[in-house]
């Protein structure tokens, strides 16, 4: 069983209109059209769509995780990135699945500490923990996997 987090804070959004609608959040700070993208054989319109707010979110979490953890190592990373990318497709036993990637871009720390930061992070940041066992996520620093670097 597992445990239920003590609820801090809650975000609303509604959508209508499926991928090719539009969602707002209750306090209206997120406003956005929704398309589907050309790839999945939609127009490509201007709107934004799931993935791409997944991605946006899942990258800001990460990236406060390894905060946390660097300023416990007292390890600078100011005017590091994280890329996420979140990828859609269809699943061999029919409908669609999602896969991520999260690549730290940290030239500034050398690359065994920023190796070890994404490792914490990915134990901690609460995305990776909602991902884990349901979708592939592959870390990178720098485009390299962390297996390679370990190597």
């Amino acid at each position: 069983m597992s445990e239920q987090p003590e609820i801090l804070y809650t975000a609303e959004a509604t959508a209508t209109g499926g991928r090719e609608g539009h969602a707002r959040a209750s306090d209206g700070r997120l406003d956005v059209d929704l398309d589907v993208p050309s790839e999945m054989g939609g127009t490509g319109g201007p709107g934004t769509n799931p993935e791409q707010l997944f991605a946006a979110g899942y990258a800001a979490c990460f990236q406060s995780s390894m905060l946390r953890h660097a300023a416990g190592r007292k390890l600078d990373l100011s005017g590091s990135r994280i890329t996420a990318r979140v990828g859609i497709g269809p699943l061999k036993r029919g409908g669609f699945g999602l896969a991520a990637a999260l690549d730290l871009d940290a030239p500034q720390i050398p690359r065994d500490e920023a190796v070890e930061l994404m490792r914490l992070a990915h134990e901690t940041c609460p995305y990776s923990r909602a991902t884990r066992g349901n979708i592939e996520v592959t870390l990178t620093v720098g485009g390299a996997s962390l297996e390679r670097l370990a190597a």
